[in-house]
């Protein structure tokens, strides 16, 4: 019987395979309320984070302010988020999805808790635990990036 073949067998290719697979599969979700995987992520992190500072996008996002900044114009523009100057520091901007945004991405979690449930499946929990276990480990060593 001959084995079929799986693609890429290097594990950093094997975990972009996967992540693609992850990113692919918030696609048809994302085009259809015509965001990017950017800010799809960004509006989810607003929503559960309001008032966060751009710089604390940056961080989660792991991107650059710069970035944000730009990605945060476009949003505004489309009514999805709204910066305030907080009183007595003017300099100071945080940044808040608007109700309409939260509507615009109702149900992101669970269309992507499908894809990852979907991407797993294979896996019983025990060997679930270890994947974690080990991406944990990779993560923890990996340097923090640069803004």
């Amino acid at each position: 019987m001959a084995t079929p073949d799986i693609g890429p067998t290097n594990s950093l290719d094997l975990m972009r395979w996967i992540v693609w697979a992850l990113r692919k599969g918030g696609e048809d979700w994302m085009r259809e309320r015509e965001l990017s995987h950017e800010q799809a992520f960004t509006l989810g992190y607003l929503v559960k984070n309001p008032g966060a500072m751009q710089r604390d996008i940056a961080e989660a996002s792991r991107t650059s302010a710069a970035s944000v900044s730009s990605l945060l114009k476009g949003l505004e523009r489309r009514g999805l988020v709204e910066r305030r100057t907080e009183p007595g520091d003017e300099r100071s901007k945080r940044v808040y999805a608007t109700p309409e945004a939260d509507e615009h991405i109702a149900g992101f979690d669970t269309a992507m808790r499908t894809v990852t449930d979907g991407i797993l499946a294979p896996l019983d929990e025990k060997e679930r635990t270890t994947l974690h276990s080990l991406l944990t480990k990779i993560a923890e060593q990996l340097p923090p990036p640069s803004h």
